[in-house]
């Protein structure tokens, strides 16, 4: 059978709520198990378990983390599920993230030291965001912010993301938001965050095996679309297999996105 446009295996999902009882994602091992057959199914070869880390909510240490991974690869292997689970976790920022990881607290992607997956509230970027992406920076570690398409202060200005990346940090989309499923200003951001070379993951955030399940090969088609087969594939294989092994991602820099009319540009690191 010919190959669609736009469709990949051997994919790997960068952000997925799979570990069972530790956040809002899977509820029990029978749903991490079946979120597991989902990702395979879907041509998903590996996944990074990324449970939320939040102070006061889900206060996951990086031990609990990697004892829970190692607890699911068992359950994988028993059930013969084909899936690779990798250890991570997604941080909420806070103003104290560099000093938890200059302690030794946090889990970075597969625990190699160098990518960090960060979530921004939904609803504003905080006043630290700069200082505490710049420290981060500082001490190697190269913040990864999650769907900043669904921040309402990148959705009203992405220019803010750009200057982000232009220091360092990099960015991942939500593959429902490519496909419309978190709603037409999501998706409309997404895209241009794509456009602009300001996203270098999609993955699924996947939170059950229901409403959001570990799905990446519809969003890899949209991607297809706007930027093209080669450069899709890059968002979901390529690149976190660099990140996987705790290697370089080569990147071209961002498109400048121009601030609205009638405002001065601004910088989170002013």
């Amino acid at each position: 059978m010919r190959r669609q446009r736009g469709e990949v295996s051997e994919l790997i999902d960068l952000h997925v709520h799979i570990l069972p009882g530790l956040d809002d994602g899977a509820k029990s091992i029978e749903e991490a198990l079946a979120m597991a057959q989902l990702a395979c199914d879907g041509g998903i070869s590996a996944v990074v378990a990324t449970p939320h880390v939040i102070t006061g909510l889900y206060p996951n240490s990086r031990e609990m983390i990697l004892s829970a991974v190692e607890h699911l690869r068992g359950l994988l292997q028993e059930n013969e599920i084909p899936l690779k689970i990798f250890p991570g976790a997604e941080y909420r920022l806070e103003p104290e993230l560099p000093e938890r990881l200059a302690g030794g607290q946090l889990l970075t992607i597969n625990d190699t030291g160098r990518y960090l997956l960060i979530e921004l509230p939904a609803d504003l970027i905080p006043n630290c965001t700069g200082r505490v992406i710049y420290e981060l920076l500082l001490q190697g570690a190269v913040p990864i912010i999650v769907h900043p398409e669904r921040n309402a202060g990148f959705v009203k200005e992405p220019f803010l993301l750009c200057d982000l990346i232009s220091r360092g940090a990099l960015a991942q989309v939500t593959a429902d938001s490519l496909t419309g499923r978190f709603g037409s200003r999501a998706a409309a951001t997404a895209r241009v965050l794509l456009e602009h070379g300001c996203a270098h993951f999609i993955a699924s955030d996947a939170h059950s095996p229901r409403s959001r399940a570990p799905a990446l090969r519809a969003a890899v088609q949209e991607a297809s679309r706007l930027i093209g087969e080669n450069n899709a594939q890059e968002l979901v294989i390529k690149n976190p297999r660099h990140t996987l092994k705790g290697e370089s991602i080569p990147t071209a820099g961002p498109k400048e996105i121009p601030p609205p009319k009638k405002r001065f540009p601004q910088s989170l690191f002013s």
